[in-house]
């Protein structure tokens, strides 16, 4: 269900603003609206807290070995831009340690943007060889400028210059030349070089000490990779204080009083009112008025809660006013998940990872990401089963009667498709149908409930007109056709009241498109189908090129492992994204515009220390 929210508004002295947000921020049920905070506080807070990411980032990317990104120089590093001391991060603990590898990690980025620079003016000037800008000067003011330029290879050097030498190896994609005396300026085919401040060669040696400089920086931050969770810890706090900042700007006061709204989950109320008669708080309650929008509070009953954390993880939340839809949306979820993966072997896979992560991270793993993934998994092993399907392969000694049925591996007969069609289909009209009794039963006994079982109606014909045009069926029953009738007469009658027609009679006016989306919504489980056996025949592939290598048998188990290896690695993550396009949309959009589902709300995020 969806929990009923009550505004409510606290009224204290103003001098004990702040000890109220500390006694609102431990009772943990009070939802605050903390958008668009912009205090100095608030942004120091959240600049803190940036940092720690930072900081995190910076370890794992050194012990990684990913390059920085590189901070760029306008002019040519340096010797102490370049000649830098690793830090020491031995003696530093918390914040501390938390800034020196922030600040460690901005320097990797500084010393790579060095490395870059000079290897590219290093690049530039190699053609021209070795040579002292400072004695180049010093014969300007002797009456002979040097003038270095660049022309593309295959232009001829028409320059006048009393000397003329041309530098660099000969076949390069450009001809250099140093001139002196030239006669300006050069003919359009020639660039002009500057003339360095100090010689190339210096720059070769800076270059040296700038690689030595970031391959120690480097070496201290990856060496820190082990207390990478000291840092971690820090984040929660930081967190808090960012969000206590944010609620001080939101705390009124005048004349002397403070005050501070927001919203409570009704069986939080109580609680709420004992505290604030403990701490001598006024306290305003009131239900939800029409425009406002209270945050979600989705309690479903506790064998289907685990699913609020894939709802968070999709950043996804109904409307207050909208319907809770975890059940359905858990159970159908997991058959399309089972579906779209459609190997048993990758079920197993599942099951092995979760298993895996709940021993690596113990009690840091989500409890309700181990009852998801465990559940997915077992489903997928189901399917996988009732398929005869096991790392692309179908072991005659697994097959069933179902898999029989199914015909999971035709072997190119496309008729015996229908059946595995025929099961996404029914599984689609079901998750519809579902949804538009649903609505008929919310709205009873308003008589727009009659509109409902047409929708349902209209689905189940066109669930019939999906399976005869594929071959499924032989043709529409003429019953059928009299149950459409009926259907759309339902939908046309009751959908709008008398007095509703001049505001919304256009929705009686698109009835015919909506009624060709609802065959659209039908087919669309179709995906079911065709994303499963596209997985199946990627594994089956991987398997053929595997065992079909023209090799002696002792010299191709390497490479017949490599290749089973990363083929079924890339199938089962092309799986994982199927899940999240796929899966979802169909919960998400076609069941959802058929509930009146729009996932327009924000989930309940209760003020509380983490």
């Amino acid at each position: 269900m969806i929990v009923e929210m009550k505004r409510f508004c606290i009224v204290c002295t103003a001098d004990a603003g702040e000890a109220a947000l500390e006694s609102l921020r431990e009772a943990g049920c009070a939802h605050l609206d903390l958008s668009g905070a912009n205090s100095g506080r608030f942004r120091a807070a959240g600049a803190a807290f940036e940092a720690n990411l930072r900081a995190v980032a910076a370890i794992r990317n050194a012990a990684a070995g990913k390059p920085p990104a590189p901070q760029g120089f306008d002019t040519i590093p340096s010797d102490a831009d370049v000649c830098v001391q690793a830090p020491d991060f031995s003696v530093l603990r918390g914040e501390a340690f938390s800034a020196a590898a922030e600040a460690a990690g901005a320097l990797r980025g500084r010393l790579a943007g060095a490395v870059a620079r000079l290897e590219a003016a290093v690049a530039e000037y190699a053609p021209f060889g070795g040579f002292d800008p400072a004695l180049a000067r010093g014969l300007e003011g002797k009456g002979f400028k040097t003038v270095l330029a660049r022309a593309p290879a295959g232009a001829e050097c028409q320059v006048e210059a009393e000397i003329v030498r041309e530098t660099g190896p000969s076949g390069a994609r450009f001809r250099h030349f140093a001139f002196v005396n030239p006669v300006l300026p050069l003919p359009p085919q020639f660039e002009t070089v500057p003339m360095p401040a100090e010689p190339p060669e210096a720059w070769a040696k800076r270059l040296e000490k700038a690689r030595a400089s970031l391959a120690a920086v480097t070496k201290a931050l990856a060496d820190q990779a082990d207390r990478i969770p000291e840092i971690e810890e820090l984040a929660p706090g930081l967190r808090d204080a960012a969000a206590f900042a944010a609620a001080e700007e939101k705390l009124g006061a005048s004349g002397g009083l403070a005050w501070i709204e927001g919203w409570v989950p009704v069986d939080a109320v109580p609680a709420l009112r004992a505290r604030a008669n403990n701490e001598s708080w006024g306290l305003l309650l009131r239900p939800a008025e029409p425009g406002e929008t209270p945050p979600t509070l989705v309690r479903p009953p506790a064998m289907f809660r685990p699913v609020t954390a894939l709802f968070s993880a999709l950043g996804i939340s109904p409307a207050y006013t909208e319907s809770d839809v975890s059940i359905p949306f858990f159970a159908y979820f997991t058959v399309f998940f089972a579906m779209l993966v459609g190997d048993g072997g990758y079920g197993l896979l599942t099951l092995l990872f979760t298993a895996l992560a709940k021993i690596k991270l113990r009690s840091r793993f989500p409890f309700p990401w181990l009852v998801l993934l465990s559940v997915f998994g077992l489903a997928t092993v189901g399917w996988g089963a009732l398929s005869n399907t096991w790392f692309g392969a179908s072991p005659e000694w697994l097959a069933n009667p179902v898999s029989a049925w199914l015909d999971s591996n035709p072997g190119g007969q496309d008729e015996n498709y229908h059946h595995i069609m025929l099961v996404c289909f029914t599984l689609g009209v079901s998750h519809l149908v579902a949804a538009r009794l649903w609505n008929a039963v919310c709205v009873f006994p308003d008589r727009s409930f009659l509109a409902q079982i047409g929708w349902a109606g209209i689905l189940v014909f066109m669930y019939w007109m999906t399976c005869s045009i594929v071959g499924i069926f032989p043709g529409v029953p003429d019953a059928m056709v009299g149950a459409m009738c009926v259907s759309v007469a339902l939908v046309f009658l009751f959908t709008l009241r008398a007095s509703e027609l001049k505001t919304r009679g256009i929705e009686l006016g698109m009835l015919p498109l909506n009624i060709m989306s609802a065959l659209g919504d039908i087919i669309s489980y179709v995906r079911l189908f065709a994303v499963g056996l596209a997985s199946v025949k990627v594994a089956q592939n991987f398997n053929d090129m595997a065992t079909g290598l023209d090799m002696p048998a002792w010299l191709k188990v390497v490479p017949m492992v490599l290749i089973l290896l990363v083929g079924h690695a890339l199938n089962f993550a092309m799986a994982g994204l199927a899940i999240l396009v796929h899966a979802v949309r169909l919960n998400t959009l076609e069941f959802s515009n058929h509930k009146g589902i729009t996932w327009a709300g924000y989930a309940y995020s209760p003020f509380r220390k983490h």
